[in-house]
């Protein structure tokens, strides 16, 4: 696939806010129903942290296949380059915010 500059077309969330963005770094809050997931997707060049303030996410991930679980308060890396995943992890919203970098984003979709 090739990677994309901005995929916020390519799934629905409940709100998205961007809170910095600056060359090679960004910050986002997203808001995601309990139905809710962004899909397989990998980063060419930045990492993304998730940290959870309300709710709970669960990562799923892959090279090496891993699911991770995380509530509020809680963070967790992905390293560029790993499939992964995201979605809502309970029965109500989950809010949490995504930093990404150091370097240019991309999102490579996965199929």
């Amino acid at each position: 696939m090739e990677p994309i500059k901005d995929a916020s077309h390519l799934y629905e969330v409940e709100r998205r806010a961007h809170h910095a963005e600056r060359p090679g770094f960004r910050i986002t809050e997203l808001q995601i129903s309990p139905t809710q997931k962004v899909p397989w997707h990998c980063h060419s060049n930045v990492q993304d942290t998730f940290y959870v303030i309300e709710g709970h996410l669960r990562l799923f991930l892959r090279e090496p296949k891993e699911e991770v679980r995380l509530g509020p308060g809680d963070a967790y890396s992905v390293r560029p380059r790993r499939p992964h995943l995201v979605a809502n992890g309970g029965t109500c919203s989950a809010t949490f915010l995504v930093l990404q970098g150091i370097g240019e984003y991309d999102y490579v979709p996965l199929v």
